[in-house]
């Protein structure tokens, strides 16, 4: 039995639904700059499974939500598959703008590398890391936020 209080609301299966449809549409968008079919198919799934509330993510886990055998499909998705990059980043910072709305909003992009004791996760290697100041196994990440322009007397910097 289910407790009531773990039951969706009509209003939280909307959103959910609603979410799921925007989602949909942003995987249509990048995959539209990935050249072969296999994995511009995967690229929604990747989403799906990066975006999940999991903690950790990893290939096997990617693969596993994702209702795949094996993490290779993903792994060759970040790793090797081509596709442009530029192309991606640019036309994301333009939904953004169109679906935040604000013309004086900054995309703030940053690449950040995460130190690793060894090289089995994927997308190691030894490169320079500003965070430890030095070459080391790092594993390289990005966050990407948006700073609204200030709108009222308590906007701050």
């Amino acid at each position: 039995v289910i407790a009531p209080s773990l039951i969706p609301t009509k209003r939280e299966q909307q959103l959910a639904a609603g979410w799921a449809r925007e989602l949909a549409r942003v995987a249509a968008r990048i995959g539209t700059f990935v050249t072969h079919p296999q994995p511009r198919a995967r690229v929604g799934r990747f989403l799906d499974g990066t975006l999940a509330g999991t903690g950790r993510r990893n290939g096997w886990q990617l693969a596993e939500a994702a209702h795949e055998a094996t993490p290779y499909g993903m792994q060759r998705l970040v790793a090797s598959a081509a596709w442009d990059v530029e192309g991606v980043r640019d036309d994301l910072r333009t939904y953004v703008r169109e679906t935040l709305g604000d013309r004086a909003g900054v995309l703030i992009v940053d690449e950040t590398g995460f130190l690793k004791k060894g090289t089995k996760s994927a997308g190691v290697q030894r490169q320079y890391s500003g965070t430890a100041g030095r070459i080391e196994n790092v594993s390289s990440g990005s966050s990407w936020s948006l700073r609204l322009a200030p709108t009222g007397p308590c906007a701050g910097p």
